[in-house]
């Protein structure tokens, strides 16, 4: 092999590939990419068994080829090279390594063998279409911060991706959920994803899809199977396996005859709770929330550092009600919220409430609360 490409190129894609690959692995050629020179372009490969990122850069091939080097060790050289240079590879004198030059730099690695490298993309897709990369993007960009960390509840330690009939017609929608908070999130579903499986796309194949949507006019391919689903993001393709479990019938949980209803400035909020859970415990950080005839007082109580209270004005006109929340948790779902008012829509101190933009219904979240 023998192959010559620009250090900013070969940097781009192996930042791509390079994060798939765990720091410590007991196989040896997990720690491994794989690059393929061939006609005009170098492809790299990289998988931990349940993901696999491949992305083609234009390259100048004066001999074909293909081999596997340490992933985070080339891609430390190529980073540390200086911009604008050109990086040359070429098999070495015998089959087991192999030298990158650029300059006056010259690094001799060992390799593996392509033959040992897996491949995890091998079967049918049944059903593919295309989403514009704003929408796949908000999809996961609102609803991930709800992902379980949980691992015996597997079944939560994705984002569950389905096509559904709204009022307002097909959606795609997809849903986290922790047990103790839970996103909603839906787009206008794209042709040809209606009638696919509902289907949870695990924790670390969302974390470096959000990395690779990095252009919001791009599309994106999406190839679905009964247990891997593809992405194609221009010249990268990102195939992992789907969290073989049943999701929860979240329905069940999204309450609808909340009647309680309080309006307020989403910043005004954020702030307020931002401000007296500073006092708060790390283990608990609960702050009640007292709503009165337009007004809310936020207090928190931490036996260890004091004590604190806020005061706002909101639209809020029911019975009075004292509801306690996790602090990080609300300030997680005020974050998601796009339009400059919040509704919350509450039952009383011991049910699910259900928050969202006002006017919007394409997103909402539920809060579970917590005794104060």
């Amino acid at each position: 092999m023998r192959v010559t490409l620009e250090r900013a190129a070969f940097l781009k894609s192996l930042g791509h590939v390079h994060r798939v690959v765990e720091r410590r692995n007991t196989i040896p050629i997990l720690s491994n990419v794989l690059i393929r020179a061939d006609g005009t372009a170098l492809q790299l490969k990289a998988t931990d068994l349940d993901i696999e990122v491949v992305e083609t850069a234009a390259a100048d091939v004066s001999q074909e080829g293909a081999t596997t080097v340490p992933a985070h060790v080339v891609y430390d050289i190529v980073r540390k090279l200086p911009d604008g240079a050109q990086v040359a590879l070429e098999s070495g004198p015998d089959a087991s390594t192999i030298v990158l030059s650029a300059g006056h730099a010259r690094f001799s690695l060992q390799t593996l063998p392509e033959s040992d490298f897996p491949d995890i993309t091998a079967g049918e897709f049944s059903h593919r279409f295309v989403v514009a990369a704003a929408d796949l993007k908000r999809l996961i960009d609102k609803t991930q911060f709800a992902i379980s960390q949980e691992e015996t509840r597997y079944y939560l330690n994705g984002i569950y991706l389905h096509a559904v009939d709204d009022e307002d017609g097909p959606v795609l929608r997809a849903v986290a959920t922790d047990g103790h908070r839970l996103a909603r999130v839906q787009v206008p579903a794209p042709n040809g994803s209606e009638g696919m499986p509902g289907i949870i796309v695990p924790r670390k194949a969302v974390q470096e899809l959000q990395r690779l949507l990095e252009d919001p006019e791009e599309t994106v391919g999406i190839e679905l199977s009964s247990n891997k689903i593809r992405f194609t993001i221009g010249q990268i393709v990102l195939t992992s396996k789907l969290i073989d479990g049943t999701f929860p019938d979240y329905g069940r949980v999204i309450p609808s005859g909340n009647d309680k209803i309080m309006k307020v400035d989403c910043d005004a909020f954020t702030r307020a709770v931002d401000l007296v859970s500073t006092v708060s415990s790390e283990r608990g950080r609960a702050v009640k929330l007292s709503l009165g005839d337009e007004r809310l007082v936020l207090t928190v109580n931490n036996p260890d550092s004091g004590s604190a209270t806020e005061e706002i004005t909101v639209d809020y006109s029911a019975e009075a009600l004292e509801i306690g929340f996790n602090a990080r948790y609300l300030l997680d779902i005020t974050g998601q919220l796009e339009t400059s008012e919040a509704r919350f829509e509450l039952a009383d101190p011991g049910s699910p409430t259900l928050i969202c933009d006002e006017g919007d219904r394409q997103s909402l979240y539920v809060l579970m609360p917590m005794r104060v």
